[in-house]
């Protein structure tokens, strides 16, 4: 059900998503359906947990090819971009999710899953001396929202290998201030 339900929200949005479409896609009845789900809701939500945990194999798996923690970071931002650019991810975490979910429901999701990497890769770089800020639940979720942004914009840039570039600027630039080390 899942697969149907990420396949049916992706084609015509939460909103226009109807049960009796995601139980054909799935082939199941609706009672079968209402078995496993309490309503649609439920299964957006599923939803949503199951891309957020295949976004964050993504990034883990194309990240840990890396040696240096930094190099990690980089890879791991580029993997999260390129995921947000499917356009699946696009329309049901992205676009739809908080709104659907709730703010304080999307934050639990994102926190388990892509910005917990995002988090331990800066606490390693704090551990080995790269930063020197004490919050590093605040230097994550901002870097996070900074990267999700980025994400946004994406899709519309006129030249997104140069707004990629630049991002990634940004973000080098705002840890290398926040390094003990100097120069």
């Amino acid at each position: 059900m899942l697969s149907a339900g990420r396949e049916i929200f992706a084609q015509e949005g939460y909103q226009a998503a109807s049960m009796e479409a995601i139980s054909r896609a799935a082939r199941v009845t609706r009672g079968a359906f209402y078995h496993h789900f309490d309503d649609k809701k439920a299964l957006f939500d599923a939803v949503v947990v199951a891309m957020q945990v295949e976004a964050a194999a993504t990034i883990q798996e194309r990240a840990r090819a890396q040696r240096k923690i930094r190099d990690r970071l980089t890879i791991g931002i580029d993997a999260y971009l390129d995921v947000c650019l499917e356009p699946a991810y696009g329309r049901i975490v992205i676009q739809e999710a908080p709104a659907v979910l709730g703010n304080q429901r999307y934050r639990e999701i994102e926190e388990a899953h892509p910005m917990a990497l995002l988090g331990a890769t800066l606490n390693a770089l704090k551990r080995d001396g790269e930063i020197a800020f004490d919050d590093m639940g605040l230097l994550t979720r901002l870097l996070d929202a900074m990267i999700c942004k980025v994400a946004i914009m994406l899709p519309d840039a006129d030249d997104a290998r140069k707004l990629r570039k630049d991002a990634h600027k940004l973000f080098e630039s705002l840890l290398t201030g926040l390094s003990q080390k100097e120069g």
